[in-house]
């Protein structure tokens, strides 16, 4: 079968190669092209796009990228429908992917399967954004919570659990770190924007816990190539002797006490391994009144979101001061426990431990149809 995957930016690329190796194991001989970046290559996709510089912090910061990325939606679509693939699977980047399945299905006529996994507005409950999806594809939720809701108004959804909750086993919990010592990992996100607002967040915070733990160590993880060449820069015209730049996410909080992660999927991935967190996030002042307008809920965390409580501190826009964060974390590694009891929860709130392999016989199943 040939599978068309369409990602826009590096946690989605990475659910685009986990559900591709599970659906080897039900399709030995699956081809796999999509819209990627080195992560899918790597994988052995064909890349018809390259989504590198796509995602975006806000409405504002995306309107220069919007006639390339209609460009390359109309192409993308035309390219389908010339292709046909047996299955279309869009992951998250819900301002793109679901236009292309608009596309697909009222001016191309693609008529195979359209798949969106991850599908946008998970936590606003928007039901004319839900119909929408619904009437180009079949959207596959990782959230019991976005389930629910389209079940309640008798709108078409899988639900499977999270795909990638079993793909990040917990380790031993760690006792807490020397009170004048320890290792952070430091996680500013992928995006260009993150990596603007987060990464002298991130160094002012080091800085001030180096005061009050002087044989304190960090590490920067770093989404990409581009993102590590940065933080390299930075390690060095800062003079962070003691800070190492690994790329990943998983590399870097290998061994670390706690890390301070950018808001998204890594938050999720880091508590799912066990590692303590503070979470941040920043955007430009300009876009804080459009971003409360959207949604005014109480958390923004996945780990939040999906628990219903604060079990990851949120320190938001003006609150994510180098103080606030230095103190938030110098509390965290005195006493990890408090938050690491909580993990067990999460990962059975996420759904079963088979999840991504669900996905994938679902979605095998439905080009296995489509071509017959």
């Amino acid at each position: 079968m040939r599978y068309f995957v369409s990602t826009g930016e590096a946690s989605g690329e990475l659910s685009g190669v986990l559900l591709a190796q599970a659906i080897r194991a039900h399709d030995p001989q699956a081809q796999f092209e999509g819209i990627g970046h080195q992560r899918m290559r790597d994988a052995g996709f064909t890349i018809w796009r390259d989504h590198r510089g796509w995602a975006s912090m806000g409405p504002l910061a995306a309107i220069p990228r919007i006639p390339g990325l209609l460009n390359a939606m109309w192409q993308t679509a035309r390219h389908v429908a010339r292709t046909k693939p047996d299955v279309v699977v869009l992951i998250d980047f819900g301002a793109f992917n679901v236009r292309l399945a608009k596309e697909l299905r009222t001016r191309s006529h693609y008529a195979g399967p359209i798949v969106d996994l991850f599908p946008p507005a998970t936590w606003l409950d928007n039901l004319k954004r839900a119909k929408e999806i619904s009437a180009y594809a079949v959207p596959m939720t990782a959230f019991e919570h976005q389930y629910e809701f389209y079940k309640r108004h008798d709108l078409p959804i899988e639900y499977f659990g999270h795909p990638l909750a079993a793909q990040y086993p917990a380790r031993t919990p760690l006792p807490a770190p020397p009170a004048q010592g320890g290792r952070v990992a430091l996680l500013p996100g992928s995006r260009g924007g993150e990596l603007r607002y987060h990464v002298p967040a991130l160094v002012g915070a080091y800085r001030l816990l180096k005061v009050r733990r002087p044989h304190l160590h960090g590490t920067f993880g770093a989404a990409d190539a581009r993102a590590e060449k940065t933080l390299r820069a930075v390690v060095v015209r800062e003079g962070l002797r003691d800070v190492t730049v690994e790329r990943g996410v998983q590399a870097a909080i290998a061994g670390a006490d706690a890390a301070w992660v950018s808001s998204g999927t890594a938050v999720l991935e880091t508590t799912l391994t066990g590692v303590p967190v503070v979470a941040l996030y920043k955007i430009a002042p300009i876009l804080v009144k459009h971003a409360r307008r959207v949604y005014s809920g109480r958390f923004i965390t996945l780990p939040n979101l999906v628990a219903g409580e604060e079990i990851v501190p949120e320190l938001l826009q003006d609150d994510a001061t180098p103080e606030r964060l230095a103190e938030t974390m110098d509390r965290l590694l005195d006493d990890p426990s408090v938050q690491v009891r909580h993990f067990d929860g999460l990962r059975r709130a996420l759904g079963p431990p088979d999840a991504l392999d669900r996905c994938a016989q679902f979605i095998v199943s439905l080009a296995r149809a489509g071509a017959a």
